[in-house]
Order: C-alpha cells, then sequence, then structure tokens
C-alpha cells in the first residue's frame, strides 16, 4: 500500500503584522486561535517578506524564486510569471493532488485547478466587512469536495482581513477600544488626512470627523481576532473530516502593515520592519515539533522548498529551480539559521533596494517618493529596533559596506539567470494616488 500524501493548507495572510499577533507577544489577545497552532506546532521567529508588496511576495511564495528569478519587483508588472518557473499547484499536480486558490483570479497564478473569490472591500457606509465569513462560505464547500475526490489536496487561502478597510463586524469593533473616535482636541489623525496621496481612500472607510490614531489601530486588531475566529472553521472542518493528522497546515502572509510608524500611514510601503517582518507557523500533529519557536531566518522563497521537503514530495519537484531552501532541518534545530542577512526591495509607492543582516539595515532610494524620504537610510536594529534614527550621514563606511554586499548579491543573481534587475525597469512617479474604494481593489487584485 502506497504511502498516503498529506494535505497541505497554506494561510497566506494579506497584510498582517506580526507583532499584533498575541502569539508573537502583542499584549492584546488578537489570535487565541492560531496561537494554539503555534504552541502545537513550530513558530518561526525570523521570518521575512523581503520583496514588498503584494505581487513580489506572492509570487516568490508560489514558486521558490527570489525577486531576480521571478522578475516581479512591482505591485503593478508589466506581465504574468515565466511559465518556465513551475508554481506549487503544477508541481504537485505530479503527485496527484487536486488544488484550490481562495482569494485570486485565475491566470496570474498558475496551476490550480480552481479558483474562488469572495468579496472584501466595502465602505464606512457599507460596513461591516464580513471578509472572513464571505471567505469560509466558498472554501468550506471546496474542503469537502477535494476531500471526498479521494485525492491529497492543497488549499491556498489569501485572507484580506488584515488589509484595509479595518472594518470588522460586531463584536470585533469594539473589542479593543469603545471611546468616542471623534473626540474634539486629538489631532493624532491630522496628519493623516493631510497626506493627499491616501486622504480619499482612508476617509472612505472611517468614521467621518475621525480624531483618534488608536481606534483605526484598534479596528486592525479587530481584523487579526475576527478572521483568527474565522479560520478557527476552518480547522474544525478538518476535523470534523478527521483528516487534521493528515494536513500540514502553514500560517503566513505576504508582507506585514504599517499602521501609524513612519509616515506610511495604514497601508504596506517601505521597507521599514512592521512591514517587512511576517509570521509563520508550521502545524502537524505528530510530525511538526510542537512548542518549538525557531530563529532561522527564513524568506518567502524558503516555503516551497520546505513544504515539499516536511511532506516528503521533494521527488516531485526534480529539475525545478528554487532560490530558497528547505528550513525543515532548522525546526529540529532552533538556534541555526541557513542564512543571516539577505537583499530586500520595494516597488509600490517607493522604489527602493536595500541589504538588512541581524544588526544593520540599508536601503537606498532609486527616485524620490511622495514622502520625502532621505535618499539613503541606514538603522542600527540593536539599538534602535523601532528605526527612528537615520545614521546614513553618520556612518558612512557601514553604508559603503552594506551597498557593496547587495550589488555584489544582485550581479551574482543577474549572472546565474542571464536576468537584469527589473526593478529598474521602473518609474513611479510622485502623482500617483489610491482614490477610490473601487480603485484600491484594482490596484490590490493580484
Amino acid at each position: 500500500m502506497p504511502k498516503k500524501l498529506p494535505n497541505i493548507v497554506i494561510f497566506a495572510i494579506d497584510s498582517i503584522r506580526r507583532d499584533h499577533m498575541s502569539c508573537y507577544g502583542y499584549p492584546r489577545l488578537t489570535t487565541p486561535h492560531f496561537d494554539r497552532l503555534a504552541a502545537g506546532g513550530t513558530l518561526v521567529e525570523n521570518s521575512f517578506s523581503p520583496y514588498i508588496p503584494t505581487t513580489p511576495a506572492y509570487s516568490s511564495i508560489l514558486t521558490g524564486r527570489d525577486v531576480i528569478g521571478t522578475q516581479m519587483p512591482s505591485l503593478s508588472p508589466k506581465g504574468p510569471l515565466d511559465k518556465k518557473h513551475p508554481t506549487l499547484p503544477e508541481i504537485l499536480r505530479k503527485a496527484g493532488y487536486t488544488t484550490t486558490c481562495v482569494g485570486f483570479d485565475g491566470g496570474f497564478y498558475r496551476g490550480f485547478n480552481k479558483y474562488l473569490n469572495f468579496e472584501g472591500w466595502v465602505s464606512w457606509e457599507e460596513r461591516p466587512a464580513r471578509k472572513a465569513e464571505n471567505m469560509n462560505a466558498v472554501t468550506l464547500p471546496a474542503i469537502d469536495k477535494m476531500h471526498k475526490s479521494g485525492k491529497p489536496f492543497l488549499l491556498f487561502l489569501r485572507h484580506m482581513d488584515p488589509h484595509a478597510p479595518y472594518l470588522p463586524p460586531s463584536p470585533y469593533d469594539t473589542m479593543f477600544y469603545s471611546k468616542n473616535p471623534c473626540a474634539r482636541g486629538n489631532k493624532s489623525m491630522k496628519p493623516v488626512m493631510a497626506f493627499k496621496p491616501f486622504a480619499d481612500f482612508l476617509s472612505s472607510w472611517m468614521p467621518p470627523g475621525i480624531t483618534d490614531k488608536d481606534f483605526v489601530i484598534a479596528q486592525y486588531d479587530g481584523e487579526l481576532a475576527y478572521m483568527d475566529a474565522c479560520s478557527q472553521r476552518i480547522i474544525t472542518r478538518l476535523e470534523e473530516l478527521g483528516i487534521v493528522d493528515d494536513t500540514l497546515i502553514v500560517i503566513t502572509g505576504d508582507h506585514g502593515e504599517t499602521l501609524y510608524d513612519h509616515e506610511c500611514f495604514f497601508d504596506h510601503h517601505g521597507l521599514y520592519e512592521p512591514t517587512l517582518v511576517v509570521p509563520l507557523i508550521y502545524y502537524w500533529p505528530g510530525k511538526i515539533e510542537p512548542g518549538v519557536r525557531s530563529k532561522a531566518y527564513t524568506l518567502h522563497e524558503d516555503l516551497i522548498p520546505t513544504v515539499l521537503d516536511l511532506c516528503g514530495l521533494k521527488k516531485f519537484a526534480k529539475g525545478v529551480k528554487f532560490d530558497g531552501v528547505s528550513i525543515a532541518p532548522y525546526l529540529k534545530k532552533p538556534e541555526e539559521s541557513p542564512r543571516s542577512e539577505f537583499y530586500i526591495s520595494e516597488c509600490t509607492w517607493m522604489r527602493k533596494q536595500g541589504w538588512r543582516t541581524p544588526i544593520w539595515k540599508f536601503w537606498e532610494a532609486l527616485e524620490p517618493d511622495f514622502h520625502n524620504k532621505p535618499p539613503v537610510e541606514l538603522y542600527n536594529l540593536i539599538d534602535d529596533p523601532e528605526e527612528s534614527v537615520n545614521l546614513a550621514d553618520k556612518e558612512p563606511q557601514v553604508v559603503k559596506l552594506l551597498r557593496a554586499r547587495m550589488n555584489a548579491w544582485i550581479k551574482k543573481r543577474c549572472r546565474q539567470t542571464g536576468l537584469g534587475n527589473s526593478i529598474e525597469d521602473y518609474e513611479l512617479g510622485l502623482g500617483k494616488r489610491i482614490g477610490s474604494i473601487a480603485t484600491a481593489k484594482k490596484l490590490q487584485s493580484r
């Protein structure tokens, strides 16, 4: 009798801020159900989304390639993924898997047997946004159908709850806030609404006359708690079907979120830590060591090699080129890591690239941005974890060293792939605006 292949369920959550999850130490109990999975599995403390924003992140997650390999540096790429790079569902097809993707339209991320979508965009007047319930409504029947097929399955879930607009339903909308969000005298929202490129979009889903930034942050936390509760419904169904012990569950995010940080208000641009760090939890009863907190430095391109390794499926990827590495060995050696430094890039509302080490983080602008940020930024992550003191002028030798390491990596990767550094092919300019909910939905459709 051939060995039964495991099911794979990946929660790939859009705009989830790791440091707002209770399993990562946040004081508000935002993710109790994910916390339970983390306690019963392995939580990775140093997981990064090195290529911001959504499109390059999911491109790396689904191919195991870095941003030079995918040639997908931008939110709005010049074309789909190259067909010579197989996606995870295409690899699993060789092993007899049936696959479903929830949260993307078919076409851009190839290879799934089924694509399902759900509504996740509403205005203040249309509140609440029942994004996770809408996702469950299409996901639960898909789980039943895939289970009945008798084949192992891959379920890829792009949750949209932490992504703006933050409009969770009751009781989550008041779970972490009970004051008046429009109280007179509070001026914390004044700089938010003064930022013209985002003002129309933000005002379309925030209370008219809002003055308190803490209300918006509490709504974000409410979204996390709501999504977490709805995600348990997926786990419950796996348990009811008797297949949770035969299923690898992965929880991660495409990137983080800036709330009131660095003047990148309530969005996910900038290369600061709130956007760059993401959660990563592996859960598989009896197969993944419980209660482990791994310190391994892992990037999005490591996810496919790790999943294939954990599930005994590497033979089905024979001949496939991955830029990432499996961190499966490091889940059993939590103090070790496959790397300690790496390239970072962004092409959303800013076009920048840089280099991150455990101590230093450097990046430089490839064109001016509408936040009027310095052209070069350097932070000591040990002394200044909030990245509040730019040391670029004070530490020119560190800048020189990190720029050299970045350029050497780019040169090596371009030579290895025969491709260019495609972020140089874009120009963002200073005239971009988000605009309406409809415009934002179109921008984020990938």
